[in-house]
């Protein structure tokens, strides 16, 4: 089982030795998990911890809060992702200015060495830390030779020729930016391609305007404050899995419905092919549930009328079964 540890004074003074890289981790996508597959393979030699520091907020919430990246995922979802690749330990390092105003040598100093007593740290070419991101790779390298800790060097997925795509598709290096290009074009193949998993939100069913359920198509509404990327307007297949666990194929639609005025965006699942005797009892209001994204069927498009608009509806499903449960 991870540890998580939201603050260095956490962490046990016997830990360690340990592997660390630090990172934002933003999706935990494919780049980084070379990096990480690598810092536990690295700490099983050792005989060490593997440990992934990050931080919340984002920093470029706390510098640039008006150009800041949407994240991919939330911190739940992050922290779920980095223990499902095996660490042993992750450090959330609350991310503010007081922490921006530490030089390369008094983070690393005070968080990889004297709390976390690294004896490897396994860091990219590009890497930067410390105040102004005056640290870098070579930064990095000296302070290993101050503090008596290793410094290796590993490039992410994609940065070395890897083929993303089995038909001989770009080999470009995997990246969360990528992955939020990806999201803002409806793209959700590709971005479960540099994810290596299907693109997911997480948040609570509320109630919504049940124009679904008179339709004959009752949706799962996810709260405005639902975690996650939200992909271009579309309909997409995908599942929902709910609060235990199971997991059920769905229609997702994205947007604000053009055939209804005043409909805000939002993001609901039509859970398909439930069982009869299930359908009366499914209610899924207050529960956290979990929704994938798999493949975009169409852009949102206005009908005209509700009656051309349960027909798209019905065809939707048809085409959602077909790619979630026939393949």
């Amino acid at each position: 089982m991870v540890h998580i540890w939201n603050d260095p004074t956490e962490v046990p003074d016997d830990f360690g030795p340990s592997v660390v890289t630090i990172g934002n981790f933003d999706g935990v996508h494919r780049g980084h998990q070379q990096v990480l597959s690598q810092l536990i393979r690295t700490a099983r030699m050792n005989r060490a911890r593997s440990v992934a520091v990050t931080f919340d907020p984002h920093p470029a919430q706390v510098h640039r809060p008006e150009s800041a990246p949407e994240l991919i995922m939330g911190l739940e979802d992050k922290l779920q992702a980095l223990g499902e690749l095996g660490l042993d330990a992750v450090l959330v390092m609350k991310y503010s200015l007081e922490l921006a105003s530490l030089t390369p040598e008094e983070f690393v100093g005070s968080v990889l060495v004297d709390s976390l007593h690294a004896s490897h740290v396994v860091i990219g070419h590009d890497a930067r830390f410390g105040r102004g991101n005056s640290g870098d790779l070579n930064t990095m390298k000296r302070l290993g030779e101050q503090f008596g800790f290793e410094v290796l060097v590993i490039s992410e997925f994609g940065s070395e020729g890897f083929p993303l795509h089995d038909d001989g598709g770009t080999d470009r290096r995997c990246s969360s930016t990528w992955v939020r290009e990806a999201l803002n074009d409806g793209d959700v193949a590709t971005a479960a391609a540099v994810l290596g998993r299907p693109h997911r939100m997480r948040g609570e069913v509320v109630h919504g305007a049940a124009r679904g359920r008179a339709l004959g198509f009752p949706t799962a509404n996810l709260a405005h404050e639902a975690s996650g990327f939200i992909p271009a307007d579309g309909i997409y297949a995908g599942w929902l899995v709910d609060q235990d666990g199971t997991r059920w194929p769905a229609a997702i639609s994205v947007g604000s419905n053009p055939t209804f005025d005043g409909v805000s965006r939002q993001v609901e699942a039509h859970v398909i092919d439930r069982p009869e005797e299930t359908i009366e009892d499914f209610n899924l209001y207050g529960q956290t549930v979990v929704v994938e994204f798999v493949a975009r069927l169409r852009g949102m498009v206005a009908y005209r009328g509700p009656e051309a608009l349960v027909e798209q509806m019905r065809e939707d499903v048809v085409q959602t079964h077909g790619i979630l449960l026939k393949r």
